[in-house]
């Protein structure tokens, strides 16, 4: 017997996989290790039931993306989390989760929180020309989460962001039965302790899924999706209406004359923020081998 089913988590061999009302515990053909393939939550699997034996993933089903970090396919939405302080935002941190997602097709939206201690409104003034969503939110009141809410239902939403931004608190509000487990920032390192330690995708009442996924630090970003450097620019939605305008077909819109983008910086149609987040991003992968990445 087959059916067709929704990987939700992986935990040390075995992967859960929801058909109808039924989760099944199950493994994974050995061809896929052979083939350096992983089943990631998200992906539609075939499954083979046979009977006395142990549900077996025969197939992943074609996916329309997938990410290293959070390690998920077939995502709809990447909700980014900042927080307002403790631990304090970083653009270029942003900036290169949102560049991954852009990349790969998949909606970029930032969540901004912990207003109840301090606002960030320089972060909205970044951000909110660009087209992305921001929402607002403090766990602590309540502010904002429904409108994180309104952005869920039938689709597959991965929430991430440093650890201690409050993830696992803004989904416990969005839906208290996840009862997801929060950690205390350490105010001695400034960040918080990683409380999820896989990612799960958890069903809405409304339809659709959301995944909670282990924070990160700074040093950690290094193993982040790498975007090529042919199609950084277009990562960063801003710029397109520039590119093809410079002097140079190669310009990389980094230094060189004649450039439309850094044309468009000076001219402040292009925040200097981002334009510094895609210089950093381009000298990380100009030299970037194909098969290191």
């Amino acid at each position: 017997m087959e059916t067709t089913g929704l990987i939700l988590k992986g935990i040390g061999g075995f992967y859960y996989v929801q058909s109808g009302d039924t989760v099944y515990e199950c493994k994974a053909r050995g061809v896929f290790r052979k083939n350096d393939i992983t089943p990631l939550p998200g992906d539609s699997v075939r499954l083979l039931l046979e009977e006395n034996q142990s549900p077996l993933i025969a197939e992943i089903l074609p996916r329309k993306n997938s990410l290293v970090r959070p390690p998920m396919a077939n995502l709809d939405q990447l909700v980014l989390v900042a927080a307002t302080c403790h631990p304090t935002p970083s653009t270029l941190v942003i900036d290169k989760i949102i560049a991954a997602a852009e990349d790969k097709g998949i909606a970029p939206v930032l969540v901004i929180s912990k207003i109840d201690l301090e606002q960030a409104q320089w972060l909205r003034e970044i951000y909110e020309p660009i087209g992305f969503p921001v929402i607002s939110v403090s766990s602590e009141t309540g502010e904002g989460v429904e409108r994180v809410k309104a952005l869920l239902p039938g689709k597959i939403t991965a929430f991430t962001g440093n650890s201690g931004v409050g993830k696992s608190t803004l989904l416990n509000r969005i839906d208290a039965r996840f009862r997801l487990e929060t950690g205390e920032i350490s105010r001695k390192l400034g960040r918080g302790r990683h409380t999820t330690r896989q990612v799960e995708l958890l069903p809405l009442e409304g339809g659709g899924y959301v995944a909670d996924t282990p924070g990160f630090s700074a040093i950690q970003m290094e193993r982040y999706d790498v975007v090529r450097k042919e199609q950084l620019p277009y990562c960063f939605r801003e710029f397109e209406p520039y590119l093809g305008e410079c002097r140079f077909p190669s310009c990389s819109h980094t230094c060189e004359k004649g450039c439309a983008v850094l044309e468009a910086v000076r001219e402040g149609k292009i925040s200097r923020s981002r334009h510094e987040s895609y210089a950093a991003l381009y000298q990380e992968v100009k030299d970037l081998k194909e098969w290191k990445k």
